[in-house]
């Protein structure tokens, strides 16, 4: 989870302000922030949209787990018909922050991925972690990437039968030169 100066809601929470025990935690946008949200995931509306978060700082490792889910309620246009589609999401959130990694690695330097390892934490930035960003990306991750409207069925285009034109042959104007001599 990287911080975006664009992302369009943020809700940031200090991390020396987590109580060792833990905190719960629920964060709901308001109808601007919906409708920010909602053009910024080219959506036709996100009417409704909260999460409940538990955040656990693990000892002294400067690691804090999120787990959490979140619901909304969206309207998408159809793929096929643009009638618009409301969808339900409801998306559980599990993640761990920590500290940024080594600022001396370098962007263009090769990353190696292990698939049997366990990923990286997400980076705790300027001291907070923004559960609103989370939100955001856990809901794009949720919606339809190809709605549908019901009933909606796509026709293709008929196919034509017809034999395309043959192309000239470069060729048979030299011969028809060839043979005018």
């Amino acid at each position: 989870m990287t911080s975006d100066e664009s992302m369009p809601f943020s809700h940031a929470v200090l991390v020396d302000k987590i109580p060792a025990r833990g905190s719960r935690l629920r964060v709901e946008p308001g109808i601007a922030e919906r409708d920010a949200v909602a053009r910024w995931l080219d959506l036709r509306e996100v009417s409704e949209m909260s999460a409940e978060f538990q955040l656990t700082p693990l000892g002294k490792t400067g690691l804090v787990r999120v787990n959490g889910r979140l619901t909304a309620k969206v309207t998408q246009s159809c793929g096929v018909t643009l009638a618009p589609v409301e969808t339900v999401v409801d998306e559980e959130i599990s993640l761990t922050f920590g500290p940024p990694g080594d600022e001396d690695e370098e962007e263009d330097d090769e990353i190696e991925i292990d698939f049997h390892e366990a990923d990286p934490p997400d980076p705790i930035i300027d001291g907070a972690i923004d559960l609103g960003a989370v939100m955001v990306e856990h809901l794009s991750l949720g919606i339809d990437p190809f709605p549908r409207a019901a009933g909606a069925e796509f026709e293709a285009p008929e196919d034509k039968a017809e034999a395309p034109e043959p192309k000239a042959n470069p060729f048979a104007v030299l011969a028809s030169l060839k043979q005018k001599r």
